[in-house]
């Protein structure tokens, strides 16, 4: 028999998640060729959500809590999860009852006929505006930065295969970007259609601050690309200022009176312009730089204060 790994990070969910562990149990039950076990990451969370895991674990002897020191993000928590999974299979899925549980079969059955990783694709999202702008921006950077192809969807809702979640915990440095690390571990993932459910209470926990980080976080940690379009975008700049130089030569002898000053406004212009790409190329070298050294200084993917569940402090 396989066993299914259910890996959770939650955060501010002590209302959700039973509900989310309720319906991976009933569905669980109608799939006897298979065994499971649930791993749950509090990440943190300011309300009792540690409290409803630590119950949750009590009553289920194949479900494990692990309580983070700090709110590191929902990559990091996946990844402190990951370390203790000991699935064939390894399904990620939302604290929040929006990701249905219930059709997990899906997923593990594009596994099961040969995909190394199938995301849940939806055919309708249920989050707010703000969420799905986010999304979007998200694909848009993961296909261009990334090298996403273009007919895949990624969500937070999928499923791999051992090895990969082997593979992906050999990136043991402080930025992890999950699906950065699964695209470059395998060409061979796909999707599968499931529906989207209506947030059951609270909101999203994703900020603009959030997200801005995890995009950051996404094409830095995992692509050269922005410094090579910042290398064409100052080339590009550097001929349009030549050319521009020349043809102020040639508009001074041969158009305008040699004694008449002109140009004093477009020549402000480009000088502003030029010092803003300027500074933010360094930014962007900056930011590069910065991550290295934060991850030569040995900081860590996350901190766990507290496991809990029957084999409490095993880990893969």
């Amino acid at each position: 028999m396989k066993l299914i790994s259910f890996v959770i990070p939650c955060y501010r969910s002590e209302n959700t998640l039973p509900h989310v562990i309720d319906e991976i149990k009933e569905t669980m039950a109608g799939m006897k060729e298979y065994t499971y076990e649930v791993i749950l990451i509090n990440d943190c969370s300011p309300d009792d959500t540690f409290g409803t895991i630590r119950a949750i674990c009590e009553k289920n002897e194949n479900m494990k809590g692990i309580n983070l020191a700090k709110n590191f993000g929902q990559h990091s928590a996946l990844m402190a999860g990951f370390r203790y999974a000991k699935g064939d299979i390894v399904v990620c899925l939302d604290d929040d009852g929006q990701t249905p549980a219930c059709e997990v079969g899906k997923l593990i059955d594009g596994i099961e006929n040969g995909a190394d990783v199938v995301y849940a694709k939806y055919a309708t999202k249920h989050h707010s505006g703000f969420r799905n702008f986010g999304s979007h921006i998200n694909e848009l950077m993961t296909r261009i930065m990334l090298s996403k192809p273009k007919n895949l969807s990624v969500s937070s809702y999928f499923a791999a295969r051992k090895f990969i979640i082997s593979e992906l915990l050999r990136y043991e440095y402080a930025f992890p970007y999950v699906i950065g690390l699964v695209l470059r571990s395998t060409k061979n993932i796909v999707n599968v259609e499931v529906n989207h459910r209506d947030r059951e209470s609270g909101a999203s926990g994703y900020t603009l601050k959030k997200l801005l980080g995890l995009w950051f976080n996404g094409f830095t940690a995992f692509s050269v690309k922005p410094l090579r379009i910042a290398t064409m975008s100052g080339t590009f700049f550097a001929l349009c200022g030549f050319a521009y130089g020349i043809y102020t030569i040639i508009k001074k002898i041969f158009i305008q009176p040699p004694d008449l000053v002109v140009g004093f406004s477009a020549l402000m212009s480009v000088i502003v312009f030029m010092c803003g790409m300027l500074m933010l190329m360094l930014g962007l070298v900056g930011e590069y730089l910065g991550r290295v050294y934060v991850s030569m200084n040995n900081s860590p993917q996350y901190v766990i204060r507290e496991v809990v569940g029957e084999t409490d402090g095993d880990e893969v």
